[in-house]
This record gives C-alpha cells, structure tokens and sequence, in this order.
C-alpha cells in the first residue's frame, strides 16, 4: 500500500482492467460511480447504527477500499469524457 502512485499512472493501470463498453460509455462509469458511492455512505451508516460511530481499523479499510472503487469509476468517466483526473482535481481547486 506504500506505492505513491500518481494521477496518471493510477488511470494507466485501472483503465487496463476496463471492460469494453461502446453504447452509453459515459452512462456506465457514472452509474457505477453512484453505485459506489452508495456503498461507501451505507458502510458509514452501518458504523453510526450499529457501533455508535466507533469506526474500527477494519471498518475505516473497508470503507477506503469502496471509496477506490468509486475512484475507478471517476477515472473511466474522466477518460470517457476525453480528460484525465488530474485536469478534474486542477479544475477543481481552480
């Protein structure tokens, strides 16, 4: 887990296990996106339920590991959209 990846070679490696999708490309990554993101609000809640908003070691991995699926959604929906992430997270603090 210690890899510094950046924005760049992050998307190299995770658009290689890209699965051809051709109608709708922008329509696919954005439903998984929500997908995950839901998950990742739903693992969260579950912790506020049912452990009083103690989140242990093993809750804050498995909330993390959703979270980089909704970052590999967010790649492919950058790169279905002609753009890289990095240009997002710049536009974004622009």
């Amino acid at each position: 887990m210690n890899n510094c990846l950046t924005f760049k070679e992050y998307e190299e490696v995770a658009m290689s296990t890209k699965v051809g999708w051709n109608k709708n490309e922008i329509l696919y990554p954005l439903i998984g996106m929500c997908g995950e993101t839901g998950e990742v609000a739903d693992k969260i809640k579950k912790v506020l339920r049912d452990k009083n908003g103690d989140f242990s070691d093993i809750d804050r991995l498995a909330i993390l590991t959703e979270i980089g699926d909704t970052l590999w959604y967010m790649a492919a929906l950058c790169q279905d959209l002609g753009y890289s992430l990095q240009t997002a997270a710049n536009i974004n603090l622009a």
